[in-house]
């Protein structure tokens, strides 16, 4: 009897890492090929590869985004943080770090302002790289025989430039490069005819050209493919896009912007009249140098003789003259010396004779006796202020010992006959002098 092995838990089926992010991929691929997702861009980080890596967010949810650098040169608007965007790519697993993120193809701004958007980035990119410097703007030939044209072959554009250009030069090779202006399709066509162009070397002088629309009509001359290819082409390249209130970047990679097509047309050639006029000119120019040039030769034939009489003259009179420059030259140099060394034996007679000059000892000596003499009046004067100090003391003290400050006091001198002072008593009737302080008096004794 067989035996069948009855087993309770069913297989258990295992996956490796990498099986799981590879079935994981596929099926991804199978359900998220080549679709749009609209969000806000975050985070924009260019790395050192050239792939730009963002992530695109809305109020609760993200999604990792990466634009490989092969897609990101392409774009029309390049990835700014908050700039609201559709996207669209396709959805991939990165299985180094099992990590799923939108592999992003292109780029489309949302909002007012999109298209303007990124017309400034564009612009901004361009003239950072120099391709609007003046510098590199070539000019235009000034009679081209050969003109290039690249535009609709159906418009109104095309008929009006030949026409135009016609009637000003009749004769000029005129070969147009059909090519679509707007739509899909319509940059590379552009891109083709100015390649093209550049590299027959047939044309002297290429124009692109459409008639007037809107910004999105007139896009196809704000697509960078078509900025380069004007940049590159080798001759040089007139814009005529629009109308005259518009710009593009072409105008401002060409080497000439023209307000319109028909505009264009003026510019690249001047009128036959003009030319004939021009020619007419010159003719009347030529004809007037060869006149005077005739007269002055006559005259100078006429006057040869006396000229080179009058030079062989002037040769010799201007020989002596320079014999006389040389030797005013010579004679001022020699005076010259002389003077010096005149100056010279000068100094040092001056300072000769300073040696022996009394005045500098006279004045000396004078110094030394005004100083004797102010030494001595001083002298005299300290002396005389002490024998003066002395006198006063001496006069002090005289006046305290006078008798007349005894009289002050109320006393009296009496004095006799013989004016001797009494210092006894004399005999009645005798007559007496009685001095007192302030004065005399004589008086007879009782």
């Amino acid at each position: 009897m067989d035996q069948f092995a009855l087993s309770l838990f069913p297989e258990r089926q295992i996956f490796t890492v990498a099986e799981v992010n590879a079935a994981i991929r596929v099926l991804l691929d199978e359900n998220f090929q080549d679709i749009w997702i609209s969000g806000e861009i975050s985070g924009v980080k260019i790395a050192t590869s050239g792939h730009c890596y963002f992530t695109l967010k809305e109020r609760d949810s993200q999604l990792s985004c990466v634009c490989y650098r092969t897609s990101l040169r392409y774009l029309r608007c390049k990835p700014q943080d908050g700039l609201h965007v559709l996207a669209r790519g396709r959805v991939d697993v990165y299985e180094q770090r099992g990590q799923y993120q939108f592999l992003v193809e292109a780029i489309e701004p949302q909002g007012v302002g999109a298209l303007q958007l990124a017309f400034e980035q564009l612009k901004k990119k361009l003239a950072a790289e120099g391709l609007f410097e003046a510098s590199r703007k070539r000019a235009l030939p000034r009679f081209p025989k050969r003109i290039a044209i690249v535009t609709s072959p159906t418009g109104a554009v095309i008929s009006d430039f030949i026409e135009i250009v016609s009637r000003r030069f009749p004769g000029l090779h005129i070969r147009l490069y059909p090519a679509q202006v707007q739509g899909e399709g319509a940059v590379q066509d552009v891109c083709r005819g100015i390649q093209y162009f550049s590299a027959s070397k047939w044309a002297e002088v290429v124009v692109v050209a459409r008639g007037g629309g809107s910004l999105e009509d007139l896009w196809t001359f704000n697509e960078e493919a078509v900025a380069r290819a004007i940049a590159a082409c080798s001759v040089p390249v007139i814009s005529a896009v629009g109308h005259e209130t518009d710009f593009t970047i072409a105008d401002f990679v060409a080497d000439l912007r023209a307000p319109t097509p028909s505009a264009a047309a003026e510019l690249v050639v001047c009128t036959r009249q003009e030319l004939l006029d021009r020619i007419a000119g010159i003719e009347q120019k030529i004809a007037q140098t060869v006149r005077y040039r005739v007269a002055m030769l006559d005259r100078r034939l006429r006057q040869q003789g006396i000229e080179r009489a009058l030079s062989l003259l002037h040769r010799s009179i201007g020989r002596r003259l320079q014999q006389v420059d040389d030797g005013e030259y010579r004679m001022r140099e020699v005076l010259r010396r002389t003077i010096e060394s005149r100056k010279r034996q000068l100094q040092d007679l001056d300072r000769r004779l300073r040696v022996f000059d009394l005045r500098p000892r006279l004045a000396q000596d004078r110094r030394r006796m005004e100083a004797a003499e102010l030494a001595a009046v001083h002298a005299i004067r300290l002396r005389l202020n002490e024998h003066r100090r002395k006198l006063e003391t001496c006069a002090a003290k005289l006046q305290q010992l006078s008798p007349l400050r005894v009289l002050e006091r109320g006393y009296a001198i009496v004095m006799g006959p013989g004016e001797e002072v009494l210092t006894r008593p004399v005999a009645a009737g005798s007559e007496v002098r009685i001095r007192v302080a302030e004065g005399e008096m004589r008086a007879e004794v009782k």
